[in-house]
């Protein structure tokens, strides 16, 4: 942590530092994609949760409550993450304590982007970043906590 970085931002490098695949594989995210439902459903939460390779969906389920919009924020909170491979909340703490907004300004078109929280890199051991998994729906935080509980217990089960 540099004098600069604030607890959160240590914490959301810490989340990406230890949530490290050995492998994944479309297999791998049907079974984090359903574990991650199947969170949201016993937490009542109404989402929509996605994982994907740049165009290519490898999961997609959205629970009763969400709208129309979902679409549009996991469309771009993804393409945030594969584009910076790193999450959207860490984006968006790293970005909010420079006091910039990549959004403005004509670096990063809105329609495209988003640092909204809840988007978070695959990221595989000796590969480097394969896939974003995102949630949406819930508030930025809720939304990346959501994903990062779900990778952690997938990890951990995975491990054993």
């Amino acid at each position: 942590m540099t004098e600069t970085d604030s607890p959160r931002i240590a914490e959301l490098r810490q989340h990406e530092e230890e949530l490290v695949f050995a492998r994944f594989d479309h297999h791998d995210a049907w079974r984090l994609g359903s574990l991650i439902a199947s969170r949201a459903i016993a937490g009542g939460h109404g989402v929509a949760i996605d994982i994907r390779r740049h165009n290519m969906v490898l999961f997609r389920c959205v629970l009763p409550g969400p709208t129309a919009d979902q679409e549009e924020w996991i469309r771009r909170k993804s393409a945030s993450v594969l584009r910076f491979e790193r999450s959207t909340a860490l984006l968006a703490e790293e970005f909010a304590a420079k006091g910039f907004d990549p959004t403005q300004g004509g670096w990063l078109a809105p329609e495209d982007f988003t640092l909204a929280g809840g988007s978070f890199p695959i990221r595989v051991r000796g590969t480097g970043v394969v896939a974003a998994v995102t949630a949406s729906g819930l508030s930025s935080d809720d939304d990346h906590q959501l994903v990062v509980d779900g990778i952690r217990t997938y990890l951990a089960a995975a491990a054993d």
